[in-house]
């Protein structure tokens, strides 16, 4: 009988030793995705602002290297037809020798996934040109749907909403 209590002790050690371990596994797993989720949150977030304050800061006398930021962070149907519109923009752009200074108020994620997101973004600009040189305020609410690729965050459709 004597041997018979540290055989208890020793399978009840065991036992909670076990417990223990898959616990602390389990946990940090959940860290982790937790840690993923919030660093993918930020990406997406991260792109989005840049994306807006992109498309928001144009201006005619470097008007192809702004346009390019767009085009860089852009992709599928958008980078298409932002392309394609480019030429005529430059052309209306430096007739009216239009400056725009974008700046990102705030951003939502409505939803995503691992491979997709749409952002909600508030936007301003001061937008001058021959028509306002004194400069005219503009306030944009973009609904922006992104796409990873390669590992990056594109736009892949701009919306104005409200």
């Amino acid at each position: 009988m004597r041997w018979g209590r540290p055989r208890v002790l020793s399978a009840g050690l065991v036992a909670a030793t076990v417990l223990t371990t898959v616990l602390s596994v389990w946990l940090g797993l959940r860290l982790a995705d937790q840690r993923a989720a919030e660093q993918r949150r930020q990406d997406i977030l991260a792109a989005a602002r840049q994306s807006a304050l992109n498309f928001t800061s144009l201006d005619y006398r470097h008007y192809d290297r702004d346009s390019g930021n767009v085009l860089k962070g852009a992709t599928g149907e958008f980078k298409k037809e932002f392309a394609a519109q480019t030429a005529e923009l430059t052309k209306l752009v430096a007739q009216n020798k239009s400056v725009s200074e974008g700046q990102v108020l705030e951003a939502g994620i409505v939803r995503s996934d691992a491979d997709s997101a749409r952002v909600l973004v508030v936007a301003d600009s001061k937008v001058t040109n021959t028509a306002a040189p004194q400069g005219q305020a503009r306030t944009y609410r973009l609904q922006l749907d992104l796409v990873r690729e390669h590992g990056r965050w594109l736009t892949s459709d701009v919306e104005f909403v409200g």
